[in-house]
């Protein structure tokens, strides 16, 4: 197996915001690392057939605001790559590889911390109580556990570990969502991990130079950047994220999203009904 069977980049492009942002990181790749495959789940797989190093997949959202949809991304990369590094549709990679890719085993995330120290920074109680709730049903230390910055991290195959961890964190995203959290797919990795013993470890080092803008914020602020460089990155990501719109697309949008919103919230119900695990650990 050559290193470009070993390993592809990964993310999802589910709506229009998200599919323009991964076909700048689709050219971005293209450039920089042809070699390597893009393994994209999207709604729309055809807007991305003339990218040669794509793999693109059929997916409609399944979690209730679409971040644990990550999984389905993850385990499709690694039912066809040994390893793969899951990117943010809106990451742009600016350049080649600087650092060699070798990965141990399970999770290492570009950026992350453990969860009790994590937990001071959130502000939300009721997160924290859910987070919480979560551990103690699921009989884990929270002081063994790792939360992840979803935007950049990376998944090793281990012993066949990560089916179960799959499994797992369906389950947890199911609590989560129940309790009115959609956004904790970092939360629910690292107790699935913790649960399951799957290795969880960090790479501080960036492995190819990229852009992603809230990291460039912060590198910014501490002189690590300069915001002149990454201006047009910026002004790229304002686009796509807030494209010029009638009021009537406005109005039609936000009922939309409204509709598609309930209509998860029932289905997840009967998500639940289905999963044989939820009732053990959370019923």
């Amino acid at each position: 197996m050559d290193t470009s069977e070993k390993f592809c980049f990964c993310t999802l492009a589910v709506g229009d915001r998200y599919r323009a942002h991964v076909k700048m990181l689709a050219q971005d790749i293209q450039t920089h690392m042809p070699s390597t495959t893009l393994c994209i789940l999207s709604d729309q797989p055809e807007q991305f057939k003339n990218f040669p190093h794509v793999l693109v997949f059929k997916h409609h959202l399944q979690s209730v605001k679409g971040y644990h949809d990550k999984r389905f991304v993850l385990e499709k990369a690694l039912s066809l790559f040994e390893s793969c590094m899951f990117l943010d549709s809106d990451v742009r990679l600016l350049g080649p590889l600087v650092e060699e890719m070798n990965w141990s085993p399970g999770i290492t995330a570009r950026a992350g911390t453990d969860l009790v120290k994590h937990i001071q920074n959130i502000k939300n109680p009721k997160k924290i109580e859910v987070i919480k709730a979560a551990g103690q049903k699921l009989n884990i230390d929270l002081q063994q556990v790792k939360w992840l910055h979803e935007f950049m991290f990376v998944m090793k195959r281990q012993n066949g570990l990560e089916g179960e961890f799959f499994e797992l964190w369906q389950t947890i995203s199911y609590f989560f969502e129940m309790q009115e959290i959609y956004q904790g797919e970092g939360y629910a990795m690292g107790l699935a991990a913790a649960r399951i013993g799957m290795t969880f470890d960090f790479f501080r080092e960036d492995k190819f130079p990229f852009f992603k803008d809230n990291i460039e914020r912060v590198r910014i602020q501490n002189g690590q950047a300069i915001i002149q460089e990454k201006q047009i990155y910026f002004d790229i990501h304002k686009q796509i994220e807030y494209p010029k719109r009638s009021l009537w697309e406005k109005i039609n949008n936000k009922l939309s999203k409204q509709v598609v919103f309930y209509y998860r919230l029932f289905r997840l119900r009967v998500f639940i009904k289905k999963d044989p695990n939820y009732y053990k650990i959370f019923g």
